[in-house]
């Protein structure tokens, strides 16, 4: 390839790389460098589970771990900052029924978190509730609806976590 050519696709290059930067910014999303963070690794504390739903506190934790692993930030014992949190409600109500039956159901999440300090001096705290929404469908099956549930509550700490990570890491 003559140097002509290199230039031109190098020049191509920068010119895709400035409009796709231009592009994102504008959307909403931006580019942090992991300096830019606000920790760079994260204690998480006792998950409180303040409903009857067995099980969450674990969903909730295990959520956090990954959502606070993708975003770059560390998670383990003895770091600067530790993060509590409870979840205060969970209702599984009736959207719609098929034959006396229901078919499908909503999934309904609160919860509160308290980001500590070393010295355990609380630095924010953030409720999360509604939209955390997941709605599910059963065709009668109450084996099946079982999965789908604990996919659903899955699915809602995941959207729990990253709407809390999201927060501390983007005030």
């Amino acid at each position: 390839m003559g140097d002509g050519k290199k230039q031109i696709t190098r020049n191509a290059l920068r010119i895709t790389l400035f409009v796709f930067l231009l592009l994102m910014s504008g959307c909403g999303y931006s580019i942090h460098p992991q300096s830019a963070l606000p920790a760079k690794e994260v204690e998480i504390g006792l998950i409180e589970n303040m409903t009857v739903e067995p099980k969450l506190q674990d969903k909730l934790q295990r959520a956090l771990t990954e959502e606070f692993m993708k975003q770059g930030i560390r998670v383990g014992r003895g770091a600067e900052y530790r993060i509590t949190g409870a979840v205060n409600s969970f209702d599984l109500v009736s959207l719609s029924e098929k034959g006396g039956i229901t078919v499908e159901y909503r999934v309904m999440v609160s919860a509160e978190f308290r980001l500590l300090n070393r010295e355990g001096r609380v630095i924010e705290v953030k409720n999360i509730s509604a939209p955390f929404i997941v709605s599910l469908t059963d065709p009668g099956d109450l084996g099946n609806l079982l999965a789908l549930k604990d996919t659903a509550e899955e699915r809602a700490m995941a959207d729990i976590a990253m709407e809390i990570v999201g927060a501390l890491i983007f005030k």
